[in-house]
């Protein structure tokens, strides 16, 4: 599972290290692609494959599913972490993340998701003060 907020950087190459306490859940190879609100999401193997078959039932028949399988699937990229422990971002997933230098690497339970540090506290901040109604809406369960 994978929990947690992380402070990292993206070198002038693409790279960068992955958190030590995920490396493990995503094992090799995994799969990045755009994700939901400017980030990027990371998917261990068998994680990606149940996504995939699940988005596969989706009728192509329907304009919106086929917007959405395009947009998940033409940006995903399959990959492998380095000695170091780092996995490259491909240029195209940089650009639409807006990932410079500074990053967040957050845990979201079965995915890593990965944001520009600034995209991150904007969401942060616009999202702190309506938690409690969003989870109103959602959870039919106390916390």
């Amino acid at each position: 599972m994978f929990l947690g907020e992380y402070r990292h950087t993206i070198d002038e190459k693409g790279r960068m290290i992955v958190p030590a306490k995920f490396r493990e859940h995503l094992g090799t190879p995994f799969v990045i692609t755009r994700g939901l609100d400017n980030c990027l999401f990371v998917y261990p193997q068998s994680e990606w494959d149940k996504l995939e078959s699940q988005l596969k039932e989706l009728p192509f028949t329907k304009k919106d599913a086929r917007a959405f399988t395009r947009f998940f699937f033409s940006g995903a990229s399959e990959c492998e972490l380095d000695k170091q422990g780092r996995m490259n971002v491909p240029q195209p997933l940089r650009e639409y993340a807006k990932l410079e230098k500074e990053c967040v690497v957050i845990g979201v339970s079965n995915r890593m998701e990965v944001w520009s540090k600034t995209l991150w506290e904007d969401y942060v901040s616009q999202s702190e003060d309506s938690f409690a109604d969003i989870a109103e809406n959602l959870i039919d369960f106390d916390l």
